[in-house]
C-alpha cells in the first residue's frame, strides 16, 4: 500500500468517491447506454418543459440502464440536502448555496461559507441557517433529514443498484434525485450541471450565462494540435493498493491533460475506462515522462521518493523533471477542492495545466491569453502546486 494511511481511516463513501474520482480519474464502468439530451456536453441529465402548463423539469438519466427520473418543478427549491461536494460547488457557483440545509461529511467540504454555517446554532447574520452534517450512507441521520423536510436530497451512486439508504429515504416520503456528474467524461459535461442547479433553484438564466462563459473560455484555451510529438508526456498517479490505475484516453482527466497540450503515458486508446499497469511497467513509462502529475498524497519529492524503494529511479525523480500535485486546496481532514469547485470550473484547471506544461520549457504549446512564463518563474495556479 503506497498511499498514506489516513485515507484508509475515512468512511466508506469517501473511499468510494476517492476510487471513482482520484484513482480512476475517469471510469471503470462500461456505460451501456447512449442517452440523448438537449445538453451541449452532458449525457446524464436534461432540462425540459412538461404538461399543459409547460412547467420546467429536470431529468436525471442513469448511465447504467438509461432510466429517466423526472422532477417537475412548480416553484424554485429552497431546501436541498447534498450528498456530494460537487453538488455543493454547483449550487455555490450560481449563488444558491443558501438553499443547502445539510451535507454528507462536512469535514470533506471545502466551501468556506458552508463550513462556517455548519459551526453555528440557529441563524447567521443575513438570515442564513445552519448547515447540518447528516452523516454517511451507512449511518444517515434520518431523524434530522425528516426534521429538515428538504425539497430534495441530491445524491450519487457508483453502481446500477439502488442503495439501501436511497430506498429508505423514498419510503419515508423524501424526494431523492440521483445524479451522475462524476461519470461524465468531458470536463465541460461536469460543469454543465450548473444548468441543472439553476433549474432547481429558479436561476436558470444566470446558470446558462455562467456555463456559456466557462465553456467558451475552456474551448478558447484548449490545445488544438493532435500531433503527439508536440505534446508533454505525463506520468499520472501512484499505485492504489497493488494497482497503478491509468485513465483511458477518453476519460475526464486524460481529456483535461490532452486539451492542455499533454498526453497521458499508458492511457488505453478509444475508451474512458481505466487500465492498470504493474510497477515495472510504470517505471518504463516514467522514463519517457516530461512531468509527473498527481502523485497521491505526497507533497515533497523526498516523501515521494521514500514511499517506495523504486520511486527514486522513476524518470521525473531521477532526472529532476517537474512534479505537480492537484492537492493545493485541501481541508484538514482530506477533502480536495479540485473535485469540488474544480468540477464546475474546468477552465481554471485547464489553465493550471497549461501553465504547468509551459513551465520549465516543457512543451511548445502556449496561449496568447496567458502570461508568458519563463523557466525561472513559478506559475500562479488555482488547484495545483509543485512538489519540491
Amino acid at each position: 500500500m503506497y498511499l498514506c494511511l489516513d485515507i484508509m481511516q475515512r468512511p466508506l463513501h469517501i473511499l468510494l468517491l476517492i476510487l471513482v474520482m482520484t484513482v480512476m480519474a475517469g471510469s471503470c464502468i462500461d456505460v451501456q447506454t447512449e442517452p440523448k439530451t438537449s445538453c451541449a456536453y452532458a449525457g446524464y441529465f436534461d432540462i425540459c418543459r412538461v404538461g399543459k402548463d409547460s412547467l420546467s423539469a429536470v431529468v436525471a438519466i442513469s448511465p447504467y440502464t438509461g432510466q429517466r427520473d423526472t422532477l417537475v418543478l412548480d416553484r424554485p427549491l429552497s431546501n436541498i440536502v447534498c450528498m456530494s461536494s460537487s453538488q455543493v460547488a454547483g449550487l455555490a457557483a450560481i449563488g444558491a448555496d443558501s438553499v443547502i440545509s445539510a451535507v454528507s461529511g462536512i469535514k470533506y467540504i471545502s466551501n468556506p461559507a458552508i463550513r462556517a454555517r455548519a459551526e453555528v446554532d440557529g441563524h447567521m447574520a443575513g438570515g442564513q441557517s445552519r448547515v447540518y452534517d447528516i452523516g454517511y450512507e451507512s449511518s444517515l441521520d434520518y431523524e434530522r433529514i425528516l426534521k429538515l423536510n428538504p425539497d430534495i436530497v441530491l445524491t450519487y451512486t457508483v453502481s446500477g443498484a439502488e442503495l439501501q439508504y436511497i430506498t429508505r429515504l423514498r419510503s419515508l416520503g423524501v424526494r431523492v434525485l440521483v445524479l451522475h456528474d462524476h461519470l461524465e467524461d468531458h470536463p465541460l459535461a461536469r460543469a454543465e450541471y450548473i444548468r441543472l442547479y439553476g433549474a432547481l433553484t429558479g436561476r436558470q438564466a444566470l446558470a446558462d450565462s455562467l456555463f456559456e462563459e466557462i465553456s467558451s473560455r475552456y474551448e478558447s484555451l484548449a490545445a488544438r494540435p493532435d500531433d503527439k510529438s508536440d505534446r508533454v508526456n505525463v506520468l499520472l498517479n501512484v499505485p492504489y493498493g497493488d494497482a497503478w490505475y491509468i485513465p483511458g484516453e477518453e476519460s475526464y482527466m486524460a481529456r483535461l491533460i490532452r486539451d492542455a497540450g499533454g498526453e497521458v503515458l499508458g492511457a488505453r486508446p478509444g475508451t474512458s475506462i481505466s487500465g492498470t499497469v504493474t510497477l515495472e511497467q510504470a517505471y518504463e513509462l516514467s522514463q519517457e515522462a516530461d512531468i509527473w502529475l498527481n502523485p497521491g498524497p505526497f507533497r515533497t519529492r523526498k516523501e515521494l521518493g521514500n514511499a517506495h524503494h523504486a520511486f527514486p529511479m522513476f524518470g521525473p525523480l531521477k532526472n529532476g523533471k517537474p512534479i505537480y500535485n492537484n492537492t493545493l486546496r485541501t481541508t484538514p481532514e482530506g477533502g480536495n477542492d479540485f473535485w469540488e469547485s474544480g468540477s464546475v470550473r474546468p477552465d481554471l484547471i485547464l489553465e493550471d495545466l497549461i501553465r504547468i506544461f509551459s513551465d520549465h520549457s516543457l512543451g511548445i504549446y502556449g496561449s496568447d491569453s496567458l502570461d508568458v512564463i519563463s523557466p525561472e518563474s513559478e506559475p500562479a495556479l488555482e488547484y495545483h502546486f509543485q512538489v519540491k
